[in-house]
């Protein structure tokens, strides 16, 4: 199919949600591996972005606002086209790559499992700080939405589809995982985009190295006490998913900060 001006052969489907399709391509020009995301258009919003006369769907201008700075852990949306009944997304595909949830269910390396969570969360904190650094708040931080190369650990973040443009006066609606939300959302009905994406980054530590979400029946024990950890983890890691998951969104540690924590020195 033609997008633009490029000419793409459509292949397998990589993904399916509520959100559309995603499929592997490649771009005919230069046999470029590239990702085509078909995204409904039936709920979308559209906002006004420099550059461009017509409004654009939210997760193409959140997209390319956190691809300003070309970092290398946020994947990189190449081109998009807006159609009658959807959107359509052309995005790298790194080669080889695979979600981190399958990566880590399959994993046979002998890498401590603390340095390899150590490597995949320095990637992803760089990720969510540069977006916020450029006023975009992803608000799904979570395995699936983050690839990794499985020969050299390289992480990318992916998929803006429930971000919003990141403001100081917080948010009251919900979006994203409801594993990752934070308690203060819950509770007051209102949360901050940067205190919770420093918890959604202690709750991806935990599911890393726990394999599981914290159950129902042990949150309220958790949050009372600050209790994030098991045997086996150092004292340093349990620290560090404590300063992330406090209960008061006012204690935990700032996100600017998260990646200066003791458990990245060892």
């Amino acid at each position: 199919m033609d997008i633009n001006s490029c000419c793409y052969e459509i292949g397998i489907k990589l993904g399916q949600g509520g959100f559309g399709a995603v499929h592997a391509a490649t771009r005919l020009k230069d046999n470029l591996q590239v990702a085509v995301k078909f995204a409904s258009k039936e709920d979308a919003e559209f906002v006004s972005v420099d550059r461009y006369s017509t409004p654009v769907p939210l997760e193409v201008a959140l997209h390319i606002r956190a691809n300003q700075l070309r970092v290398p852990q946020i994947i990189h949306l190449l081109d998009w086209q807006d159609e009658a009944d959807c959107y359509i997304m052309v995005m790298e595909r790194p080669m080889p790559c695979q979600s981190l949830d399958d990566f880590l269910e399959s994993y046979t390396g002998t890498m401590d499992e603390e340095d390899l969570a150590r490597i995949i969360m320095w990637q992803t904190i760089f990720a969510v700080q540069t977006c916020c650094q450029l006023g975009v708040f992803h608000r799904d931080i979570k395995l699936e939405n983050l690839l990794i190369n499985p020969d050299t650990l390289e992480v990318k973040l992916i998929d803006f589809g429930c971000g919003e443009f990141l403001t100081s006066a917080g948010y009251t609606s919900f979006a994203g995982t409801e594993e990752f939300f934070p308690p203060e959302y819950w509770i007051k009905g209102r949360y901050y985009g940067e205190q919770t994406t420093v918890w959604s980054l202690g709750i991806l530590l935990f599911v890393i190295l726990c394999g599981h979400f914290p159950k129902t029946r042990d949150m309220e024990k958790l949050l009372k006490e600050n209790m994030w950890s098991r045997d086996g983890l150092s004292q340093e890691c349990c620290d560090f998913i404590c300063c992330c998951l406090k209960l008061d969104p006012e204690k935990r540690i700032k996100l600017d900060n998260v990646n200066l924590h003791n458990w990245f020195k060892m």
